[in-house]
């Protein structure tokens, strides 16, 4: 009868265990000095040998030349214990057998000596299982059990068994097995079974286990069941479900090109093909993470789960981006797997994520928005969108700085063209009249208006100076030039200049810090009020 890869490659000793050093060293040490504990909890993720090692263990004491930490493998004891059998090892299934009736029956079983061995040990696979009740009936026994009873409790959620028991016993964490070792387990079995696989192939099924040597083993024998004895990469990713880099590198490309429209076609070909979206939004997810990974340690790094030639890739792409861009890419993707979990429309919530990633692209740091303020009164540099359609004599604009009050700023929109014809008070007085601002209209009615650079300077008497409103005023200008441009506005003659600042006081220290250009910049850019100054030098 056929047996499956991961049990007829089952470890039988110490030396066979992948990884898990720590492990292996403490117990063999343990064996040696005989000091040999009454209780062990083995924690850790799935597949990583935990009940492997749990029966390693059982061998090596019951071993007829044990303890020792090299059990012979050809004694009536090792024999039964490798194939499930032995009297004196007992393994329970604590996911069926969780109750207190369970717990009380193993309880009187311990009371028995060995039927032949040195000791009756007692394997409790997902440990966590067990109820409280039944813990609190096994406790006495664990805290104090016979000279010959040995517990091994194994698990994958150790924080679930309760201090009581945990105290009383030796914990042993077990540790994800690292990428490379988990490729050359899987080529030397591939050796053993005569299959040939190049390393792309090795790769995707090591990635397939993530860390669990047991799922890259099972991926493996459904891989040689589709493919035969002959192994490619492209079948194994096809058969896994799993995506390429080149499926991948469609994302990230539209990205860069800040193409929307090519992401919703990438969402249309993977229901066409249908993949599961889910599954597509948590490789993204790794993608992102991966290429986060090399921007930040490089191409070489151990820290990403890919073959050589995939991690230089994974370093070229992330080259063209921003470390601050690819964390946001990554935060975005992982909050598209998290709606698509519970989603009754995920093409809907896919599309929607890799459009808001496209946007993000278009965002920028708020520090380089600030460091805008001290270039002269120049607008942010960044990427150029579509200008907007204005009269073909106007001469080309700077650009403006944006107004939102975000965390990052949206690229500004490329200037449009001034009105052609007419003083500027003429046309912002009629825009103001034509969209209802009357108020504000006789204001600039009786308003001095210059461009100086790109910027609109009013000067209004101070009878007016409730109604120039700026917000109206933006408006205005945003209709008549096409585009947003900085105003500054002064009340009384035109000698004077004092900015407008609704602060309740007018002293002279409120009066210089408003009245400071990077002040006013600053206003400019992210709008807001000033409620107080507060000189910093005199305070206490």
């Amino acid at each position: 009868m056929y047996q499956v890869i991961a049990r007829k490659y089952r470890p039988q000793s110490f030396a066979d265990v992948v990884n898990q050093e720590h492990v292996k060293t403490t117990l063999e040490n343990a064996i040696a000095q005989n000091r040999i504990a009454h209780g062990y909890i083995f924690s850790g993720q799935r597949g990583t040998g935990k009940t492997t090692v749990a029966r390693i263990l059982a061998r090596c004491l019951n071993c007829v030349n044990g303890p020792t930490s090299k059990p012979c493998g050809v004694c009536a004891s090792c024999r039964e214990i490798a194939a499930g059998g032995s009297v004196d090892v007992i393994e329970i299934d604590a996911a069926s057998n969780r109750g207190i009736n369970e717990m009380r029956e193993l309880r009187e079983n311990v009371r028995y000596q060995p039927a032949r061995d040195r000791y009756k040990v007692f394997i409790i696979d997902e440990a966590h299982q067990i109820t409280n009740e039944a813990f609190n009936a096994l406790l006495k026994t664990i805290e104090e059990p016979p000279a010959w009873a040995v517990f091994m409790l194994c698990t994958t959620e150790a924080h679930k068994i309760p201090a009581t028991i945990a105290s009383r016993c030796q914990q042993f964490s077990f540790r994800a097995v690292d990428f490379d070792e988990l490729v050359a387990r899987i080529a030397w079995i591939c050796g053993q079974e005569g299959i040939q696989a190049d390393a792309e192939a090795l790769a995707v099924l090591a990635q397939a286990g993530e860390g669990s040597v047991r799922d890259s083993l099972s991926a493996l024998d459904q891989a040689i069941a589709c493919c035969g004895d002959t192994l490619q990469a492209a079948e194994v990713r096809a058969l896994l479900g799993a995506f390429s880099l080149d499926a991948l590198g469609h994302v990230s490309q539209a990205l860069l090109d800040g193409a929307a429209a090519r992401m919703l076609e990438v969402v249309n070909e993977l229901e066409r093909n249908g993949q599961n979206l889910q599954h597509f939004s948590r490789e993204l997810a790794r993608y992102f993470r991966n290429l986060v990974v090399a921007r930040i340690a490089g191409g070489e790094t151990r820290l990403i789960a890919a073959s050589a030639a995939e991690r230089g890739r994974l370093a070229e792409i992330a080259g063209q981006f921003s470390e601050e861009d690819l964390t946001r890419y990554l935060q975005l993707s992982l909050d598209i797997f998290t709606d698509l979990q519970a989603s009754l429309q995920p093409r809907f919530h896919l599309e929607l994520g890799l459009l808001r990633m496209v946007q993000a692209g278009r965002l920028l740091p708020i520090e380089e928005a600030l460091a805008g303020l001290g270039g002269g009164g120049g607008g942010v540099e960044t990427q150029k969108r579509e200008p907007a359609a204005a009269p073909k004599a106007a001469p080309k604009a700077a650009p403006v700085k944006n107004t939102a009050p975000n965390n990052a700023v949206p690229a500004p929109v490329a200037a449009a063209q001034p009105a052609a014809t007419g003083s500027w008070r003429d046309r912002l007085h009629a825009a103001l009249m034509q969209s209802g601002m009357a108020f504000t209209a006789d204001a600039i009615e009786h308003s001095e208006i210059v461009e100086v650079n790109g910027e609109l300077r009013f000067t209004t008497p101070r009878d007016f100076s409730l109604a120039m409103r700026e917000a109206d005023i933006h408006q205005a200008v945003r209709q008549v030039a096409g585009k947003p441009l900085k105003i500054r506005i002064t009340i009384g003659d035109a000698g004077a200049q004092e900015p407008v600042a609704p602060v309740a006081r007018e002293d002279d220290v409120s009066r210089r810090a408003l009245a400071h250009p990077e002040v006013q910049r600053f206003r400019e850019l992210f709008g807001g009020e000033v409620r107080t100054v507060r000189n910093l030098k005199e305070s206490t």
